[in-house]
């Protein structure tokens, strides 16, 4: 029988690293952050700016009160959505500013 190896590979070494530095999380709101406009759409996101992520919250400045209006109804499916673009539960709330 071959014995392990210490070898590893480039995704695995890269991970270890993140991992070791406990910087899995910021990478993921970023992450969050560019998945924003694959999640809801170039239209919304033309009327959308300043997205930032703090105490696991996205908050997204909306340049009309309708759409504001309208994503809040939609907060849920846009909260699992960002959150399976990334694989990981990053975020709890969606706030709209």
């Amino acid at each position: 029988m071959f014995k392990k190896s210490n070898e590893f590979t480039l995704k695995e070494a890269i991970e270890a690293l993140l991992s070791s530095y406990q910087m899995n999380g910021k990478i993921n709101e970023t992450r969050i952050i560019q998945a924003w406009d694959a999640v809801c759409g170039s239209m919304i996101s033309r009327h959308t700016e300043n997205l930032y992520i703090k105490n696991r919250t996205l908050f997204v400045k909306v340049d009309t009160a309708a759409l504001k209006n309208e994503l809040s109804f939609a907060k849920t499916k846009l909260l699992l959505a960002l959150n399976t673009a990334v694989k990981e539960e990053v975020i709890k709330e969606i706030v709209f500013i």
